[in-house]
């Protein structure tokens, strides 16, 4: 299968490998899998009934611990006849059935599926901290072939903590870099050299720039070489030239040549001509996203777009696939696009889909990808919003799905009274307050939110419903009134909001406070919508 057109999969990416992504059809490809670094180093090898163990290696609704997944995931991998199998089974023989086996052996089993889709040209780097690198590590040797291993790279994420806690801070994070094969695509990466180097070596200068004076003969060391032992312009050097006659003739001519007092000839190297200092595997140049950083979505454990677009510069080229196989909110699809990469993203999660999606069409306008497994019509949803409630799996999904396509973010399961989400706007930032509804509606639900709303003193309350509100529950809106922000259009402060709306106008169903010139065109959008006489 090649790859043409840019995809995004909700789904368990096991699944999803298995079933959509082709043999060698990738070419690079970067994962950051959901670990809680911040969790107590000894919690995570507690066993099946370490009670706090689940919750501390929780992300973003994925866990990882001991139990019926994990152990099929063991099971598949000792069956894979690999040489993975046999490390994690000396690996289960050392640490037990604990939430970190369960990490390796979720882990191990898709690295196989990786390996089989990646490119013999291709690269994988594994995005980690160090309470799991070394493990992670010797079962990439087992997968890749430990000869395959070409960096540790480490990258300075964060500024040093005053209260560590009885050790050093941790402020770096480990990315480990295999290739499949030899020959695999690379293309050096550069850094603009320090100023303090610049001032020791690029010393000199002339009426072409700032340069340096650099060995143009031939060391002891280097030994001689006869077919670079000749006579120019009166010099014969000991050991030879480290260019052929022609070469330092032209060198010459360009004037390219510093003659010392002492009668010893140097190369010219210009500063402005320089790629920079070789990219090592210790990364301090990309500061990690601060609180103010522009690119910052509010998701936990987002990188720098700076960081992929390095790893996709040194490891692919334009045209080539990127593959993400927990892609969070995005950052290397992200990337990828910029830099005019086909790309697949996978996340098991409907928020960090949601927000991808956003993300795109926001920084890229016009963009084209595929979504594979989020309901894609009024049907759609409502079939996810069944299976909720017949398949405990799929419980909160509907929900979870419903709040991304207007950019709230779901609330904790416990003190949330009643409320699913939440959407932040404005400077000084305000808040609405979201319920989600997949099954029947009425009044009495609308009653219940538009005293929420008083009690939680949010801007504005959002009903979202599957189904079509009724007169009774519009007149129960009306009746909380409009809010109000000085130099902006009043909106109503509880608004009736269906998830077909929801899906053709996405964050834009919602009415949030805009300059009044910018209103009238959002409320004729909203209503052609609500009449059906917008083309989507």
């Amino acid at each position: 299968m090649r790859v043409t057109r840019n995809h995004l999969y909700y789904g368990d990416n096991l699944d999803v490998l298995r079933n959509e992504i082709g043999d060698e059809t990738v070419d690079l490809i970067y994962l950051d899998p959901p670990f809680n670094s911040n969790a107590s180093y000894n919690v995570l090898f507690k066993g099946p009934t370490g009670r706090d163990s689940a919750a501390q290696i929780e992300a973003f609704d994925d866990t990882w611990h001991w139990g019926e997944a994990a152990e099929a995931a063991y099971r598949d991998v000792l069956h894979s006849g690999s040489d993975a199998g046999e490390m994690l089974r000396a690996m289960r023989a050392f640490l037990g059935d604990n939430d970190m086996m369960a990490y390796l052996a979720m882990m191990a089993v898709r690295m196989l599926e990786l390996h089989r889709v990646l490119k013999p040209t291709g690269s994988l780097y594994l995005h980690c901290d160090p309470t799991a690198s070394h493990y992670l590590k010797i079962l990439l040797d087992a997968v890749f072939g430990a000869r395959n291993f070409r960096n540790e790279v480490i990258w300075k994420r964060t500024t040093a903590h005053s209260d560590t806690k009885g050790r050093f801070s941790h402020e770096t994070d480990t990315i480990l870099f295999f290739v499949k094969c030899e020959g695999a695509v690379w293309n050096s990466q550069f850094q603009p050299h320090a100023e303090s180097y610049i001032k020791s070596h690029y010393r000199h200068e002339d009426k072409r720039g700032r340069h340096r004076h650099d060995n143009i003969i031939r060391s002891q060391s280097m030994g001689p070489r006869p077919n670079l032992s000749y006579e120019y312009s009166g010099f014969t050097p000991p050991y030879g030239w480290r260019v052929k006659r022609e070469k330092l003739e032209e060198l010459d001519a360009d004037n390219r040549l510093y003659w010392s007092r002492s009668g010893t000839p140097y190369l010219k190297r210009y500063l402005d001509e320089q790629p920079g200092e070789v990219v090592g595997n210790i990364w301090q140049d990309i500061p990690p996203l601060n609180s103010q950083a522009q690119e910052r979505l509010g998701y936990p454990t987002q990188k720098p777009v700076a960081l992929l677009e390095r790893i996709l510069a040194a490891s692919s080229n334009p045209g080539d696939v990127v593959l993400d196989p927990f892609c969070g909110c995005g950052t290397s699809v992200h990337a990828a696009q910029k830099m005019d990469r086909r790309w697949i993203g996978i996340d098991v999660t409907h928020l960090a889909i949601g927000l991808i999606e956003k993300r795109l069409r926001d920084a890229f306008p016009g963009i084209a990808f595929d979504t594979h497994g989020t309901p894609q019509d009024l049907s759609g949803a409502r079939d996810l919003a069944h299976r909720g409630r017949v398949d405990p799996r799929y419980y909160h999904e509907f929900e979870k799905w419903a709040l991304s396509l207007v950019d709230a973010k779901p609330t904790k399961r416990s003190g949330d009274g009643g409320i699913d989400g939440n959407l932040y706007f404005g400077k000084p930032e305000r808040r609405a307050i979201v319920e989600v509804k997949s099954g029947k509606v009425g009044t009495p639900q609308v009653a219940r939110l538009r005293g929420a709303l008083e009690r939680h003193g949010a801007d504005i309350g959002v009903f979202l419903s599957l189904e079509e509100p009724n007169k009774g529950m519009r007149a129960e809106a009306a009746a909380a009134g409009h809010v109000e922000i000085d130099g902006f259009a009043p909106v109503p402060r509880l608004q009736l909001v269906t998830v077909e709306q929801a899906m053709a106008l996405r964050d834009r169903a919602i009415r949030l406070p805009l300059a009044r010139d910018d209103a009238p065109k959002a409320r004729r959008e909203e209503d052609a919508t609500r009449q059906g006489r917008l083309d989507l």
